[in-house]
């Protein structure tokens, strides 16, 4: 059975990372993913049309934009490549050459970020199938921003993210702490905690003992909010246990949180904080507000929250400067990356919302 687990592993990480290939000469040309310094959402990418739209903050000079990352298809190559400085005032072309020789030109063009920025699909309303038959938050896979664990968790045959139907087409997020049986529990894996987050999930760094590393978090966002708001219910599972089975002397919570980030040059400060965590029973579905805190909070501050592996911005800069990148986390249980937490858990979130300052 051991072989069988690593053959499944294997297999998904092998026919996940490239969709593209086949014998002979590829045909594709085309660009996955673009991200541009000061970007303040995803790229929309149209393949058919082989347009990109990037969106950039008002007064950022558009002569000067910078490509920070440029992701094509296999053995494609192109006439632009990270580091280059593009000018988005007027539309750009990026021409990509196939393995086979073919040459496709795609438009780069920007277009003014609201002040007010959401998280696209911030209601859960859109939900996609994917190519193994379960559900994932978004409109599509090419332009969603928001991604689960169901695509580690399902080679186990374990979804613990799914759409909720709420009626009247108002769908939320459930996720639900589930149990991975003694076989999973012998490889150090006893359960699978329901979650959502904005990122994708990088197949390439699948770990089954380690959820997160395959996990990219966070989306280009330059918004300073001043709250976040989302609804949610809580039900805890009746026994919270640690990784090894032990019964721990304290319940289940769930964790529902926000981080702004400034990201340059290879570089990550915490601008911005809003973080909830629960062992409470909500039933119903109910509004809650968390302030973001910027900056490094005084006083005393759970080592949970603190930025791990990076610091905070600097107390002078954090009363202003806009965050390049927004990370939004919702978890059935709060320690379920290290494989604790309560069979049984469930957590529902609807309709995330920044909220801003009035003028």
């Amino acid at each position: 059975m051991k072989r069988i687990i690593k053959i499944a592993i294997l297999s998904l990480m092998l026919f996940s990372c490239v969709n593209e290939d086949f014998f002979g000469l590829s045909e594709y040309g085309n660009i996955k993913t673009l991200v541009v310094s000061n970007q303040a959402n995803n790229a929309v990418i149209n393949k058919n049309e082989r347009t990109i739209s990037v969106e950039i903050p008002g007064g950022v000079d558009l002569t000067t934009i910078t490509i920070q990352e440029l992701t094509l298809s296999s053995f494609a190559t192109a006439d632009k490549k990270a580091g280059d400085i593009i000018d988005l005032s007027d539309s750009q072309i990026i021409v990509v050459t196939a393995e086979n020789g073919n040459t496709h030109e795609w438009t780069v063009k920007s277009f003014v970020a609201s002040l007010a920025p959401q998280l696209k699909n911030g209601d859960l309303n859109l939900w996609f199938k994917t190519s193994s038959d379960y559900y994932e938050p978004g409109e599509d896979a090419a332009t969603t921003i928001w991604g689960t664990g169901n695509q580690g968790t399902q080679i186990l045959g374990k979804l613990a993210t799914s759409p909720y139907d709420l009626g009247n087409g108002n769908l939320a997020a459930k996720m639900e702490t589930l149990d991975n049986g003694k076989l999973a529990g012998s490889f150090g894996a006893p359960i699978s905690a329901g979650s959502i987050f904005t990122g994708f999930f990088n197949s390439d760094k699948l770990d089954p003992s380690d959820p997160e590393a395959a996990i990219e978090f966070g989306t280009p966002f330059i918004g300073r909010p001043e709250k976040l708001r989302f609804k949610y219910a809580y039900h805890p599972g009746p026994q919270n246990k640690d990784k090894q089975g032990n019964v721990l002397d304290y319940p289940d919570a769930c964790d529902i949180y926000a981080l702004l980030e400034i990201r340059q040059g290879g570089t990550v400060q915490r601008l911005g904080t809003a973080w909830f965590r629960s062992d409470y029973f909500q039933e119903d579905l109910t509004i809650h507000e968390i302030p973001f805190v910027y900056g490094e909070p005084e006083g005393s501050y759970p080592d949970y929250m603190k930025p791990k592996g990076h610091g905070f911005v600097s107390a002078d800069s954090a009363s202003f400067v806009l965050p390049t990148h927004i990370t939004f986390v919702a978890s059935s249980s709060y320690d379920g990356a290290n494989f604790a937490g309560a069979i049984g858990s469930v957590l529902m979130v609807d309709d995330i919302e920044m909220v801003y300052p009035e003028e």
